[in-house]
């Protein structure tokens, strides 16, 4: 039995639910419930039921509000799930409410052997059908296990993107996303776990770009985020931003903190010169990758757009606040010229004793060799 597609029976009467089950109990295996809000909970808490042949009258919840529960319910399997309504009467004006109610079939009771199983048959078939349908798709457009989109669907937003820019002379820019260290961070935590800290941040970044933005994964710790009418230069304080937000941030997996960085490579047109979508991600995937090889965090893009920004205070004092002294200590010089005012005015006013000539000293010079 546990090779046969599982069918729910719902009925009040035991007399029906004996009668429709020795119609189809060769052919399924055959749950059974009194009352809707019994086979309710059953539908919830039983994935491999398959179809639902439910009465229409019954105490507690009747046939119809079954059926309005599964198609509404937020469960895709439910919401597409065969339901055929059994009736004691067969009415043209029941039939048509049946069919505007989201019922795949209506019978009425006192149907032959035959006609149930040719209907539960069809609909199973149909379903099925469906089912591999939407699976090829997701598989196309959708990574299994992050439920992002996949390269190959990223080159079509591209392509997509780099013809109507043709047209309209639009800008298209394309940010690529490597955190630092993951292979060694999967050696350590484990693949599974390594890829679920990155669709962490994946979720985040999705919360951030544009509707008309697409968010994808398109290698082991690596994302992508494709940005039709954006250009190059926003992107990259976009990627400057994403940066900082990652470097700040700290999670814990395992018991232990981690700490990440990404270094992000960027592309766009008409800033860089390329033809298709896949030079165009390539190009972005070579300059994260030379991001990485100049040691990680940090952001590469061509050569008239900035790639690395100047620290904030604020940024600094974030970092220092998620004891990350090094990420901080490369900037110091920029920081204390930021600073330099501040200073001098606490000192003026606090009578601090600050030694302002080195301090002012100091910043002259940094800002003389720069």
């Amino acid at each position: 039995m546990a090779d046969l597609p599982r069918v729910l029976v719902v009925d009040d009467s035991r007399l029906v639910r004996a009668s429709l089950v020795q119609h189809i109990r060769a052919s399924y295996d055959v749950r059974e419930e009194g009352d809707g809000e019994a086979a309710w909970q059953a539908l919830v808490l039983d994935q491999s039921i398959r179809a639902v042949v439910s009465d229409l009258q019954m105490p507690k919840m009747n046939g119809y509000q079954l059926l309005e529960r599964l198609r509404t319910s937020r469960l895709r399997r439910l919401q597409q799930m065969p339901f055929i309504l059994v009736s004691g009467e067969e009415t043209e004006e029941e039939r048509a409410r049946a069919r505007s109610a989201g019922a795949s079939d209506f019978i009425t009771k006192g149907s032959g052997t035959v006609e149930i199983l040719t209907q539960l048959g069809n609909l199973l078939a149909l379903q099925e059908a469906h089912e591999a349908v939407e699976s090829v798709q997701e598989e196309r457009v959708q990574n299994p296990q992050t439920g992002l989109y996949t390269r190959k669907f990223l080159e079509l937003q591209i392509a997509q993107a780099l013809s109507h820019s043709a047209r309209h002379g639009m800008d298209v820019s394309l940010m690529v996303l490597g955190f630092d260290g993951f292979e060694s961070l999967g050696e350590r935590l484990g693949v599974e776990q390594a890829e679920k800290i990155i669709q962490r941040f994946a979720r985040m970044l999705s919360g951030k770009v544009r509707q008309e933005d697409s968010l994808g994964h398109v290698a082991p710790g690596c994302l992508a985020v494709v940005s039709p009418g954006t250009a190059l230069v926003h992107c990259a304080s976009f990627a400057e931003r994403v940066r900082q937000a990652v470097e700040a941030s700290r999670l814990a997996a395992q018991g232990e903190t981690i700490e990440l960085t990404v270094s992000i490579g960027l592309a766009g047109v008409p800033a860089d010169t390329v033809t298709s979508a896949g030079a165009l991600l390539d190009l972005a995937m070579e300059r994260m990758e030379k991001a990485l090889q100049a040691g990680g965090n940090r952001v590469e893009s061509n050569a008239d757009t900035p790639a690395q920004r100047p620290i904030s205070i604020p940024h600094a004092l974030e970092l220092l606040r998620v004891r990350r002294p090094d990420a901080v200590r490369p900037h110091l010089d920029v920081l204390l010229s930021q600073l330099l005012p501040l200073l001098a005015l606490m000192d003026e006013t606090l009578t601090l004793g600050l030694p302002m000539d080195v301090i002012q000293r100091r910043a002259a010079d940094t800002a003389g060799k720069k």
